[in-house]
């Protein structure tokens, strides 16, 4: 279905008659549509514009012969239509090379990280205070004695891991709850991390046993994935190029099309 950013004209949409070069797009139609906006904050607009764009394109394939005079549009002859009026180069591999070079911080390996830890758990009721001490005077005899760090996981950590001395294996970005994150990857030093890190399942001691900084990825391994990209883009700009000419070339009623924001194609 297709769809943009409208804005309405005259009087409210629900009360406005809605009609795209003489096709009057009938009240129940937009109800009908509008169950399908539901989630949306005004469900009565993205019904009028989704049907609007319908229709736009139902007429324009109708006059290329593409669709018979009384045969309905569906997503295939609207693929069909796109194709033939809206068809979208390949970029070149320069093209290709400059987005690459441009992004560079885009296409590196993953950062990786080798940590243990230990969980102080906050069960619902629990007194935050006197578990926030207990983790505290643990880090404090971790500082001064990092090689018990294994047996402790194993005594007070209150995370499976802590049967195997808290060990959390190579993680990446994205794998972790982000206060964790943020604290084992914004840091760069090894060792046992000289605060708690507090996250929603409770306190925890971290250590952090190794660190592979990400590299580079050569440009021939993302090559591929940056001219789907682009091209995607370019198709994008390229439709809503071609539903602004559609909509500037035909006479609207109860709505302004405006196709310069939002997805078009979904």
């Amino acid at each position: 279905m297709a769809e943009n950013t409208l804005e309405t004209q005259g009087n409210a949409p629900g009360t406005n008659e809605l009609s795209v070069n003489g096709i009057v797009i009938g009240a129940a139609e937009i109800r009908a549509e509008a169950a399908s906006h539901a989630g949306d904050a005004d469900p009565d607009l993205a019904a009028r514009r989704a049907l609007v764009v319908r229709e736009l394109l139902t007429q324009r394939a109708r006059a290329t012969g593409l669709l018979a005079a009384d045969a309905e549009i569906d997503d295939d002859a609207i693929d069909q239509l796109l194709a033939m009026e809206c068809a979208t180069p390949l970029p070149s591999e320069d093209e290709c090379r400059r987005y690459y070079t441009a992004n560079a911080a885009k296409f590196r390996s993953p950062d990786l990280v080798f940590a243990r830890h230990i969980l102080f758990a906050l069960p619902p009721g629990a007194a935050m205070a006197s578990i926030r001490a207990r983790a505290e005077q643990s880090l404090r005899e971790l500082k001064q004695h990092p090689d018990r760090f294994e047996a402790l996981a194993a005594s007070q950590s209150n995370c499976p891991s802590g049967q195997v001395g808290g060990n959390l294996g190579q993680l990446s970005r994205g794998e972790s709850v982000p206060e964790f994150e943020a604290a084992v990857f914004g840091a760069t030093q090894t060792g046992v991390l000289p605060d708690l890190v507090k996250t929603r399942y409770g306190f925890h001691i971290v250590q952090v046993e190794r660190r592979i900084d990400g590299e580079p990825l050569p440009f021939e391994s993302v090559h591929k994935s940056i001219e789907r990209f682009l091209c995607e883009y370019v198709r994008h700009k390229s439709i809503q190029q071609y539903l602004t000419l559609l909509a500037s070339e035909a006479e609207l009623h109860g709505i302004a099309l405006d196709v310069r924001a939002g997805p078009l194609l979904q």
